[in-house]
């Protein structure tokens, strides 16, 4: 049973920086697809970053270029490093992912049956 756990989040000022964590473990399978996901209050989940099985990224239109998706395989950890935090960042982030020999990355939630808890973001202006 794969479990994430994330942590990292907090409340910042528009143009701050956060680093979530998401700590994994549990896994048999040899390679998965991982990401990160966001709901804001009244709004549906959206995909923010996938890091899929080969190691390939794909970003939501909303955060390139601002936040970085990646892996730590020794710590068994993955990454979002949140640049430029705007108002419209406020949300609940989520980890997830689900088993995938050879995926590309995937922002459609539909795809993944494993998720954290979930952790706040909170940018203020």
């Amino acid at each position: 049973q794969v479990q994430l756990a994330e942590s990292g989040g907090g409340s910042v000022q528009t143009g701050g920086s956060l680093r979530l964590s998401c700590l994994h473990s549990g896994y048999t399978r040899r390679s998965y697809n991982w990401a990160w996901f966001r709901q804001a209050p009244g709004k549906e989940r959206e995909g923010v970053a996938s890091f899929g099985s080969r190691g390939d990224l794909l970003y939501a239109d909303s955060v390139k270029g601002r936040f970085t998706i990646s892996k730590d395989g020794a710590e068994n950890t993955l990454y979002l490093q949140m640049n430029s935090l705007e108002p419209e960042d406020t949300a609940v982030y989520y980890c997830a992912a689900y088993d995938c020999v050879t995926c590309r990355p995937s922002l459609n939630g539909i795809n993944y049956n494993y998720w954290g808890q979930g952790t706040q973001v909170t940018v203020s202006s």
